[in-house]
């Protein structure tokens, strides 16, 4: 039962945000926020994580989700932000 050990949400959240260092995607960033939530979750005892596995999924998938929107929302792209085009890649 690795997955009801908190340490191991711990470490997969500081893996997925060196990842989001390394690729930046936004997505993994919001990875790591959802696992850094389960693993304190479970490092403060909330009732039914340790012993159930969907339970411990169903808060890391909606954690992930919820942190993902507000990255989004906060770094993500501008209403009305229009990409302008200066040089065509294909000149020389």
């Amino acid at each position: 039962m690795i997955w009801a050990l908190w340490w191991v949400w711990i470490i997969g959240a500081i893996a997925l945000a060196v990842l989001e260092v390394l690729m930046p995607a936004q997505i993994f960033l919001g990875f790591a926020v959802g696992a850094a939530i389960t693993g304190g979750g479970l490092l403060i005892g909330v009732p039914g994580m340790a012993t159930s596995l969907p339970l411990t999924a169903l808060i890391f998938a909606v954690a992930s989700l919820i942190a993902w929107i507000a990255i989004r929302r906060i770094v993500g792209i501008r209403p009305g932000q229009v990409k302008v085009w200066d040089r065509d890649i294909n000149e020389d």
